[in-house]
């Protein structure tokens, strides 16, 4: 109740320090922190970054804007192709090995995704109108999630509106323009 979730402890750090850590291993040295909920902890906690040998910028929501939505507000243009990572992850994500997939597939939106595999404990029956057509038993049902680990090119900023938008609906629209997007498995 009193601790934003990218700061609860797996082990001894919270989960965002874990996240800063496994980029900075990875030579990623600058950040932007889009922070709503309890935002005075967290810049409490990691100040400039100095002390985490990286540089942290804040962006602060006023109001919740959604993981697209907020960034809307950054203050600086971006330059070059970005990470964007939910703040409550673990992962062990090789970030390089992503940036090279975005890269050298041209894309100006990778979004990590990961399989899931649901056993069904029923047996399913499809129909055609009230016919039974077939029955399953017991089926595995096999789709691929959002992993809430995105790489986008700056262009896509400008298709933010400054208000609550969420990654789906960013995604969704770079899809409508018929821009390349691509999944990083």
């Amino acid at each position: 109740a009193d601790t934003p979730k990218p700061m609860l402890k797996v082990g001894n750090k919270p989960l965002l320090h874990t996240i800063v850590n496994k980029f900075e291993e990875c030579g990623y040295t600058n950040f932007i922190m889009c922070l709503n909920y309890k935002h005075k902890l967290i810049q409490d906690y990691f100040g400039d970054g100095t002390k985490f040998g990286v540089k942290i910028d804040y962006t602060i929501e006023e109001e919740r804007m959604g993981t697209a939505g907020a960034l809307s507000l950054l203050k600086s243009k971006l330059n070059e192709p970005f990470f964007v990572m939910n703040a409550d992850l673990l992962t062990n994500l090789d970030f390089e090995k992503m940036l090279d997939f975005h890269t050298k597939h041209n894309s100006i939106a990778t979004m990590g995704i990961k399989k899931y595999v649901i056993n069904s404990p029923y047996g399913e029956v499809n129909l055609v109108n009230e016919n039974i057509s077939s029955i399953n038993e017991k089926p595995k049902h096999k789709f691929f999630a959002n992993a809430g680990i995105y790489i986008l090119n700056p262009e896509c900023i400008d298709l933010v509106p400054k208000k609550f938008y969420d990654m789906t609906s960013l995604f969704k629209k770079i899809i409508s323009k018929k821009k390349k997007t691509i999944s990083f498995p």
